[in-house]
């Protein structure tokens, strides 16, 4: 894909790249909204991703084109502003670069800049993230930024969070950014601190797209992080050593859900149990005992449909259509939620047979819909092609 990439640039913009850099899709395999609540959470970066190609100009203005899009976006580096409707999608790497103004690496000149993706949008794996990543990567190599991987982390969150609008914790940009194939990647959300999880042989990702479209910035993700925040205001002011719900044990937030509106309670029980689903999983892990890890996948998703309120029908279905499959150690919703896909955790022998079944059995209760299904490996993080 790099060569067809530099030559479509080329026969773009008339010259070739400077830099090829690529980035992850990713799996959030569990620990559902935990991230912007300081807790634990793993995720998988998988062989799907974001290319983007990129080249100094001489001047200071900005090109940015996409394969998957039909708006072109053309600005210059003094008068960059959000984008809407049509060109949303330059959102991403113009936040990055204001992102990277904000810590002192100020581009000299402008860029152009050529994207393609083969990671399905609202489908619940960070294609916004995966492109940020690759923005961040390919700025730093043109303009010869000294950026850690940490770092790009972060300037990418922060593009997320403040330019694009969409109040996500670090949960995309460190898995697209710190991946490794055949591991996980655990994040504490409230240390920062970037590990990977060796996974058991065997270990096969199936994803279920339901093709219920969601968008952060307008979905009810905004609303669960407020509902978050009002918890652990709450429950401060009993337990005034706490700074966020990842620090409430199970055995707390039993002692004072009763301090808690209804709906509040919900939703804290929901990050504080699945903080620990996540420790419980790491555990299982290490002694390779799958079924367990699959139970735990399980229990996650009817946390996130009863508790959390961010499932939908769609994903209800394909999960209880997956848990009936032999083969099928677990299945959960993956990523925001509110629509997006499922993912299903399986051994070698569940075969895109048994998933086609699984999607017709679907598609029959939904008017014959045609849900997108792949089979997804794990994959190394942010690299520069």
């Amino acid at each position: 894909m790099k060569n067809d990439l530099v030559k479509l640039f080329e026969e773009t913009f008339g010259r070739l790249p400077q830099a090829v850099t690529c980035a992850p899709g990713r799996i959030e395999f569990i620990g559902n909204h935990t991230d912007y609540n300081g807790g634990l959470v793993l995720g998988a970066a998988i062989d799907r991703s974001v290319k983007v190609a990129v080249a100094r100009r001489e001047d200071d203005r900005i090109h940015l084109k996409s394969l998957m899009e039909t708006q072109d976006v053309q600005t210059s580096l003094s008068s960059v502003i959000r984008q809407t409707g049509a060109r949303f999608w330059a959102n991403y790497p113009l936040g990055v670069l204001e992102s990277l103004k904000q810590d002192g690496l100020l581009p000299d000149k402008g860029f152009d800049l050529l994207v393609t993706s083969d990671v399905h949008p609202g489908a619940g794996l960070s294609s916004s993230a995966a492109f940020e990543l690759a923005s961040a990567l390919a700025f730093s190599s043109i303009y010869n930024f000294p950026m850690t991987r940490e770092r790009l982390v972060m300037a990418a969150r922060r593009a997320e969070n403040e330019f694009v609008g969409v109040p996500c914790g670090i949960l995309d940009q460190a898995v697209s950014c710190f991946g490794k194939e055949d591991h996980l990647v655990l994040i504490d959300c409230k240390q920062i601190t970037f590990t990977t999880v060796p996974l058991p042989k065997g270990v096969n990702f199936w994803i279920f797209n339901t093709n219920v479209k969601h968008n952060l910035v307008t979905s009810l993700y905004a609303t669960r992080h407020q509902e978050c925040m009002e918890a652990v205001r709450l429950i401060k002011q009993s337990l005034p050593e706490i700074d966020c719900l990842a620090d409430v044990t199970p055995k707390q937030l039993k002692a004072h859900l009763h301090e808690l509106p209804k709906k509040i309670g919900l939703r804290a029980r929901h990050v504080v149990e699945e903080n620990q689903r996540v420790k419980d999983t790491i555990a299982a892990l290490a002694k390779g005992d799958l079924r367990t890890v699959g139970t735990l996948l399980l229990a996650s998703h009817e946390s996130s449909r009863k508790l959390f309120e961010n499932s939908c029908p769609e994903l209800d279905t394909f999960v209880d259509l997956l848990k009936k499959r032999a083969h099928v150690f677990g299945a959960r919703l993956t990523g925001g939620g509110f629509g997006g896909a499922v993912m299903a955790m399986t051994g070698p022998e569940f075969t895109e047979v048994q998933a086609s079944e699984v999607a017709a059995d679907f598609a029959a209760r939904y008017n014959n819909c045609c849900p997108a299904i792949f089979h997804a490996k794990t994959g190394d993080g942010a690299h520069v092609v």
